[in-house]
């Protein structure tokens, strides 16, 4: 019996929807060929990315709140800069008004380039209507190089209490939660 070793086959694919997607996520490989192909051939694909050696914290743990990740803030009656740093935040807060008054109460957040003001953010209740309301915000902001945000109540009767925590630089760069890993 003699061993022959196997002669290794390249198949075209035509397939427009599979060219398109490797157009999409490989724009770099723009040019290079028009037609995908197929081979007999097995070819070892070895991942060192963080999260194929098992090490990645999955984006939902990376986010969490922690004690020595978190900056507390709290408006009351005031305006106060949550953060002013390029990257991503995670702000997690309380949010309580009371109208009483013949005015509105407004809590809001507002993000700024130093220029305009852009509420992002906000619970109002209009004037002359006796009601207080609740809630709990959890969102997370992007801001470029001098943006800032900022928690903004405007009367004694509306509180913002909460937390900020950065959850990645501004390249995108995950920041992990202080004390992480043990």
């Amino acid at each position: 019996m003699t061993n022959r070793p196997s002669t290794p086959e390249i198949i075209t694919v035509n397939s427009e929807v599979l060219e398109a997607q490797i157009r999409d996520l490989l724009p770099s490989q723009s040019g290079f060929g028009s037609e995908l192909q197929a081979s007999n051939v097995i070819t070892p694909i070895i991942d060192l990315t963080a999260a194929a050696e098992g090490s990645g914290l999955p984006t939902g743990l990376q986010n969490a709140l922690a004690f020595g990740s978190q900056t507390a803030f709290e408006a009351n009656n005031s305006t106060v800069v949550v953060a002013n740093a390029p990257g991503f935040y995670r702000i997690y807060a309380g949010v309580q008004k009371t109208a009483t008054t013949a005015g509105t109460v407004q809590c809001n957040f507002t993000m700024t380039d130093g220029l305009s003001v852009k509420t992002i953010w906000g619970l109002e209740t209009p004037a002359f209507i006796n009601a207080t309301d609740a809630v709990v915000v959890d969102f997370i902001v992007f801001l470029a190089a001098g943006e800032s945000i900022s928690a903004v109540t405007d009367n004694a009767d509306a509180f913002i209490k909460g937390s900020v925590r950065q959850v990645a630089t501004g390249n995108g760069t995950l920041v992990d939660p202080n004390g992480y890993p043990l």
